[in-house]
């Protein structure tokens, strides 16, 4: 029989499968790009205002993820309006919009494949693809750190903070949830142009992000069990150094990918020019190489299943107790 409980299981697992065997379609209507279109017109619009820059930033974060909040559910409202079906699909199409695993998995095999040849000049540029930071001048050790560090951020940002959302609200959240982390990739900065501006889209995804990434501490950990790696040292690392990072947030599943692998991450990089100290992050135990970026690759890949399977039998369980709770 139709309910809301089975429907949100359709709804996530249509788009685990959807997005782990074709990937983020790359094309001009994806909502995410759309989102991004949405952002600059809205920036454009504020920064014309006769306000302090703060408030731009608040009419800014606002009106994008409330917007993205209100045009999400209304196509949800008329999906179910049409037929039950139909509302399924649809929430499952949106859902697998805001998940992205297979894109961010294939993106790092080409820095791979790229390496694999020692042809560094290409894999310097489709890192550049999945990174913020410069990389013209990145030798190959520096390449693949940072192909892990971007693995790791990506497995909270890209996969658990949103199927985190969807499992507690739906596609509705998921799709919100996208809006403020793109809100932060594009105007979250703290650069001259973006330190006002963007400070409201930068605290908002902290607060999105702050429940999801410290899951990840738990989760990393049991797959890096999983894979092999071992438990203890992914867990110990999160915890004793998943706050040196400056991010509030992207420490914790950059620490359990070090400590699972073994390596040490963080250190200098240059963004726009300029040389950003990073703290180190993990025991130097093993050499970085193109096993590491693999097997942290494999890493993700296990500590999404593991977040799916947990999440869905939450609903389960949230299910259950609400059938006892009416049946008394």
């Amino acid at each position: 029989m139709y309910d809301s409980f089975s429907l949100i299981h359709f709804q996530i697992i249509a788009a685990f499968i959807l997005d782990i065997t074709i990937g983020d379609p790359q094309w001009r209507f994806h909502p995410v790009r759309l989102i991004g279109k949405s952002i600059h017109c809205m920036e454009y619009i504020v920064r014309r205002l006769p306000l302090p820059e703060r408030l731009m930033g608040l009419f800014l974060t606002g009106g994008i993820v409330s917007g993205v909040c209100i045009i999400t559910y209304e196509i949800m409202s008329l999906s179910k309006q049409w037929h039950p079906v139909c509302e399924a699909i649809t929430g499952g199409i949106i859902v697998y919009f805001a998940i992205s695993i297979k894109n961010l998995a294939d993106e790092a095999k080409k820095v791979i494949n790229m390496l694999r040849i020692n042809d560094l000049k290409n894999a310097r540029s489709m890192l550049s693809r999945i990174v913020g930071r410069d990389t013209a001048d990145l030798n190959r050790e520096q390449i693949i750190r940072a192909a892990i560090e971007t693995v790791a951020e990506s497995c909270v940002d890209g996969i658990l903070a949103p199927l985190f959302y969807c499992f507690i609200g739906g596609p509705v959240a998921a799709m919100t949830y996208r809006a403020v982390n793109t809100l932060d990739s594009m105007v979250g900065y703290k650069s001259e142009k973006y330190i006002k501006i963007g400070w409201a889209s930068a605290r908002l995804d902290d607060m999105a992000n702050y429940i999801p990434a410290r899951l990840s501490a738990l989760f990393i950990p049991v797959a890096s069990f999983l894979c092999g790696h071992g438990f203890q040292s992914s867990l110990r690392t999160a915890f004793r150094e998943g706050r040196k990072h400056e991010s509030l947030n992207s420490g914790i599943p950059e620490a359990a990918f070090a400590g699972a692998l073994g390596v040490q991450l963080g250190g200098p990089s240059i963004y726009g020019g300029e040389v950003v100290d990073k703290p180190s992050i993990g025991d130097n135990k093993k050499q970085l190489t193109l096993d590491s970026l693999e097997m942290a690759l494999r890493l993700m890949f296990v500590t999404s299943v593991l977040f799916l399977i947990s999440g869905l039998s939450f609903i389960v369980m949230v299910r259950v107790l609400a059938t006892t709770q009416h049946s008394r």
